[in-house]
């Protein structure tokens, strides 16, 4: 992949429709070229929008589409509009898979990191009731990436069962520790559905830092990392 740091002012790469979301917004990716292996997709939150930045910038510097890598921009483009973490729905859609261990309770969540969970989300109606959801699970199904990157924000590791080669890629580039346990129970999660699944699901959970910032320090090693993988 040539990196052409110069020709950021728009996405020169092209995207698809995989769906819609519930104010009717194009859902939308970044198709690979030949067999899809990883699939990185940024914003299933929409309180985390530096995910989208972070991704869009650093997939600027690329005029043609990955041979081996597909992306999703942002997952939640309803929520990142908003600026609420769940859909238009208030569902989180990290909560949302259908998994064995999915529940109905409300999903709390912090205003802030520090903050105590005081802010109650719904897991949706029924696992997979969203339509964001049953887009992804269908791009999943479609494209069969070994590999998943799902990018959060602002906790600042990267978790995922086993110690893998991209996960020691992310820690050389992002400086942030590998933790196998986020530490918290995630029913209906993304990597919950994956791990019943067979399929290796990474979490960047990017550390909190002004958008800028988050560029300048890690933009360039994240969009390197991306296509020495792509490479392989």
């Amino acid at each position: 992949m040539k990196f052409e740091p110069e020709t950021r002012g728009i996405l020169r790469l092209e995207t698809l429709a995989y769906g819609t979301s519930v104010l009717g917004c194009p859902l939308r990716y970044i198709p690979c070229t030949d067999r899809c292996r990883l699939l990185v997709m940024a914003a299933i939150h929409g309180e985390e929008p530096e995910t989208t930045f972070l991704l869009s910038r650093s997939l600027r510097a690329f005029s043609q589409n990955f041979k081996s890598i597909a992306f999703v921009l942002c997952a939640n483009p309803d929520g990142v509009a908003l600026g609420t973490r769940g859909n238009a729905n208030g569902v989180d859609l990290n909560r949302n898979f259908a998994t064995s261990n999915w529940n109905a309770g409300a999903v709390p969540s912090r205003s802030v990191l520090e903050a105590p969970r005081d802010t109650l989300l719904s897991p949706g109606t029924a696992p997979a009731s969203e339509p964001e959801t049953r887009a992804l699970v269908s791009l999943i199904e479609k494209l069969d990436p070994e590999t998943i990157l799902s990018m959060h924000a602002p906790i600042g590791c990267i978790d995922a069962p086993a110690e893998t080669e991209i996960v020691r890629g992310l820690v050389d580039v992002f400086g942030i520790p590998y933790v196998p346990d986020i530490g918290y129970p995630t029913p209906g999660s993304l990597g919950t559905w994956c791990s019943e699944r067979k399929k290796e699901c990474v979490t960047l959970e990017l550390p909190r830092m002004p958008l800028e910032l988050l560029f300048e320090r890690f933009g360039r090693g994240f969009a390197e990392l991306l296509a020495v993988r792509d490479d392989l």
